[in-house]
C-alpha cells in the first residue's frame, strides 16, 4: 500500500495544477474559520454568526462537515485530472510496462482517494475543534465528543464521491468530460426525482415515497449522509416556531445510508478495474 501511495504522490508532486487545486481546497477548508467574523446589521438588528451558536459543540461537527463537503469539487478536479494525465502522458502504459499490474494501478488510485479523504477529515476535525474550543458555550468533554459520527459520514462521502470521479476519469479519459459526465448524472438524478414527485403526486406520503426510492441513487445517497444543518440551529427553530412552523426532520447520520454509499464505492472501483482490464492501452 505504501509503495503504491508513494508512486501516486510522486506523480502529483510534479503536477502544478493538482498542487494548486489541493492548496486552494485546504485553504478554503481553513477559511471556514472566517465565518466567525461575519456580522449582519440591519438597523437595530445585529447578528454575529459566531454568537448564533454555529460553533457550539456538538453542532459544529454537523455544520463544518456540511460546509466542507461543498468544497469537495476542488479535490474532485485533482482526482479526475490525475486519471486523465495517465492517458495524456502515457504514464499508465509505462507503469504497466514497468511491472505494475492493472489491479495494483487501480488500488494505487483508490488508496490516493482514501488518503485525500482521510487528510481532509483530519483537517476538518482540527479546524472544528479549535473553533469550538474558542467559541463554543459548551466545553464539557462528553459534549465535545458527541456527534463525531458526522466526521465518519464526511469521510465516507468523500471516498464515495472521489471514487465516482475516478471511475468517470477512466471511462472518458479527459478531466473536463469526466466533470461534465458527473454534472449530467446529477441532472439525470434530479429529473428522475422530479418524475417520481409527479408520478406519486396523489399519494398521501409523496415525499416519503420519493425519498425511499431516491436514497439508493449514488449522488442522492452521498447528499443524505450529511443533511443540511441550518434548520437545526436554535435561532432558526425559534423563528420558525413563532411563525407556526415545526421541524420534524431527522439530522442523524443513518447507518443504512453509509452502507449504500459504501456499496456504490465498491461498484465504482470494481467497474474501474473491469474497464481497465478490457481496454486496449
Amino acid at each position: 500500500m505504501l509503495r503504491l501511495l508513494t508512486i501516486e504522490f510522486h506523480k502529483l508532486k510534479y503536477n502544478k495544477a493538482s498542487k494548486v487545486l489541493t492548496i486552494i481546497y485546504f485553504g478554503l477548508l481553513t477559511s471556514i474559520a472566517l465565518i466567525a467574523s461575519i456580522k449582519f446589521e440591519f438597523g437595530d438588528f445585529k447578528l454575529h454568526l459566531a454568537d448564533a451558536g454555529i460553533f457550539n459543540f456538538p453542532y459544529i461537527w454537523h455544520f463544518n462537515t456540511y460546509v466542507a463537503s461543498i468544497l469537495k469539487f476542488f479535490l474532485l478536479l485533482v482526482i479526475v485530472s490525475m486519471m486523465s494525465n495517465e492517458y495524456s502522458y502515457k504514464t499508465l502504459k509505462q507503469n504497466l510496462i514497468d511491472g505494475l499490474s492493472k489491479k495494483e494501478f487501480i488500488l494505487s488510485k483508490f488508496y490516493t482517494v482514501i488518503a485525500f479523504a482521510f487528510i481532509s477529515t483530519i483537517f476538518v476535525f482540527i479546524v472544528s475543534l479549535v473553533l469550538g474550543l474558542v467559541y463554543s458555550d459548551y466545553n464539557e468533554f462528553a459534549i465535545i465528543v458527541s456527534d463525531l459520527e458526522y466526521l465518519l459520514a464526511f469521510f465516507i462521502k468523500l471516498v464515495g464521491f472521489f471514487s465516482f470521479g475516478l471511475f468517470l476519469g477512466i471511462l472518458v479519459k479527459r478531466s473536463a468530460f469526466a466533470i461534465g459526465a458527473m454534472l449530467v448524472w446529477l441532472i439525470l438524478e434530479s429529473i428522475f426525482k422530479g418524475f417520481l414527485y409527479w408520478n406519486f403526486q396523489n399519494s398521501e406520503k409523496t415525499s416519503e415515497t420519493v425519498d425511499s426510492i431516491m436514497q439508493f441513487l449514488p449522488l442522492e445517497a452521498m447528499a443524505n449522509l450529511i443533511k443540511e444543518p441550518i434548520s437545526r440551529l436554535g435561532a432558526v427553530r425559534s423563528a420558525a416556531n413563532t411563525m407556526g412552523e415545526i421541524f420534524t426532520k431527522s439530522y442523524a447520520v443513518d447507518f443504512t445510508t453509509i452502507l449504500i454509499v459504501c456499496f456504490w464505492t465498491f461498484i465504482f472501483i470494481y467497474l474501474s478495474y473491469r474497464l481497465l482490464l478490457k481496454r486496449d492501452l
